[in-house]
């Protein structure tokens, strides 16, 4: 994609440095079991998904709070070098984020958050960035900032009419959907049940509907691994979207590959049937590596594995 062409996209959220541990079953609550290693990574569901827009294309602006620790300052210079505008990172004397990630020999994960500096995100800052988000073409944000941040870009962006993308994990239950308008929201199987207060698969898709048009829900988009991704669109059809089949290796960062990659192409104008259509894939190729940014894929593998998918259907 020529620089002419280039669309681009606000990321608004956290980052933080991955301890990651591998076992071969998950531990049960109060149950002790031995990592078969540690391993550091680069992650943050912000900053993975920032890298996964970037790959696909576009340009990305982050906004974000980390640490000026070493640590913070080694994430700043690897998010440069994917190319990412970080005009708007600002640096605070809280430590840099950190997650706790565990995965057992099936893929599955369980992971604890510490927040450091992704706390320190305000809505001052994001008001500070306020021409940078009206001419952008799609904004993507997600849970892992205080509500006041989130709550602050989303108005911006509904005011300048630019598509607001909100991946709610994780889930507050106090988040005020009512004073902000979201174009696209993007959850798995179970943050849907509890957003929604009831599981969305089993019930009328009218039921779905008034509690999307309750919560300012234009377009409604929930993961299911492996199976097919379902999309709610309050004025339309449910309809579902096939994804990749892959046999995973671990599926950290997997959906926030999927955000990633689906700002980028709303933001491209794709439509939406065909920006699940890519981001299926690039949170299913996802999963072949481990970390949550290293095995992120790039626009033309993506595309590749598109064909593949189309003549496979």
């Amino acid at each position: 994609m020529s620089e002419a062409n280039q669309s681009t996209v606000v990321v608004i959220g956290s980052l933080n440095i991955d301890y990651f541990t591998r076992v071969d079953c998950l531990p049960s609550p109060g149950e002790t079991v031995a990592s078969l290693g540690l391993e550091l990574y680069h992650g943050g569901k912000g900053a993975n998904q920032a890298i996964s827009a970037a790959r696909q294309g576009s340009a990305v602006r982050f906004f974000g709070s980390v640490g000026d620790d070493t640590e913070g300052k080694e994430y700043r210079e690897a998010l440069e070098k994917e190319g990412i505008d970080l005009t708007h990172l600002h640096s605070s004397s809280v430590r840099t984020g950190s997650a706790f990630i565990t995965v057992d020999e099936s893929g599955e994960n369980m992971i604890v958050v510490a927040p450091g500096a992704n706390d320190e995100l305000t809505g001052a800052n994001i008001l500070q960035g306020k021409s940078a988000l009206l001419a952008c073409q799609a904004v993507l944000a997600n849970f892992e900032i205080p509500a006041p941040a989130l709550v602050e870009a989303a108005r911006i962006a509904n005011e300048g009419a630019v598509p607001l993308v909100i991946n709610p994990s994780p889930l507050d239950p106090l988040f005020p959907w009512h004073e902000i308008r979201t174009d696209y929201l993007i959850v798995n199987e179970g943050e849907a049940t509890e957003l929604l207060e009831f599981p969305p698969l089993t019930e009328d898709v009218s039921m779905v509907r008034q509690r999307m048009t309750e919560m300012r829900i234009e377009n409604l988009i929930i993961t299911r691994g492996g199976s097919d991704t379902i999309i709610y669109e309050r004025t339309g059809e449910m309809h579902s979207v096939e994804t990749l089949p892959v046999l995973p290796i671990d599926t950290v960062g997997a959906g926030d590959a999927f955000a990633g990659c689906f700002a980028s192409r709303i933001a491209d104008g794709e439509s939406l049937e065909n920006a699940v259509r890519s981001a299926n894939c690039a949170g299913a190729l996802t999963t072949l590596g481990s970390g949550a940014q290293a095995p992120v894929p790039d626009r033309e593998k993506v595309d590749q594995h598109l064909k593949h998918l189309h003549s496979n259907t």
